[in-house]
């Protein structure tokens, strides 16, 4: 089996770790899935872009797209969205948005990967929460509570969390925790961004 990836070196380090028998082909741009037309699966880690000749693809390509929905972004059928953000595409478990067939479950069976089928919303399910985490510590800062290292710190050893919601949001990129925030927030006030994590990421 064939699997192309655009990845940057973080996403491929971390992706490029799963399955039996693969033959894992790194590019460097989604431009250049054309030169492996008989690859029996794409990814397209780096950004959310649909290139036009996506749609031409006999199998599936696999975008990062945290933020934009398939609907957003008139994707073809044979696209799919994943979570490509730091962190992600190491789990063994991971959610998609699209129309996942046997095919496609066959895959991800020889990557060892589980898969949860969402629906096409913004933030999918656990970047979603995971959002809502890093805001609701960067709101505690403001409100002076605690500092960053003691609220890493709590969240730790008090929830069992792999990491912090200041180093998570270190890791993701607070410019993406900003944008889920702020599309979530256009039709739902809970996710109004604070004003700290707006400063942090236009920085």
């Amino acid at each position: 089996m064939q699997i192309v990836i655009a990845a940057s070196d973080e996403q491929w380090n971390e992706l490029n770790r799963s399955g039996n028998n693969i033959d894992w082909q790194r590019v460097i741009d989604a431009k250049d899935f054309d030169q492996y037309a008989n690859a029996d699966a794409f990814f397209s880690l780096k950004n959310n872009a649909i290139l036009p000749e996506f749609g031409s693809f006999k199998k599936p390509v696999f975008i990062n797209s945290v933020v934009d929905t398939l609907a957003d972004l008139q994707a073809p059928k044979n696209v799919l969205r994943i979570n490509g953000w730091a962190t992600f595409p190491g789990r063994s478990v991971w959610e998609i948005a699209g129309q996942v067939d046997e095919n496609i479950m066959s895959l991800f069976k020889s990557l060892n990967i589980k898969i949860n089928t969402v629906k096409d919303e913004p933030g999918f399910i656990t970047a979603r929460i995971i959002a809502m985490i890093i805001n609701e510590a960067y709101f505690a800062v403001e409100d002076n509570v605690s500092s960053k290292d003691e609220i890493d710190t709590a969240m730790k050893l008090g929830t069992n969390y792999p990491y912090g919601p200041f180093e998570w949001a270190q890791m993701i990129g607070t410019n993406n925790i900003l944008a889920l925030l702020q599309k979530l927030n256009t039709t739902d006030a809970r996710y109004q961004p604070s004003e700290l994590l707006i400063k942090e990421a236009s920085k």
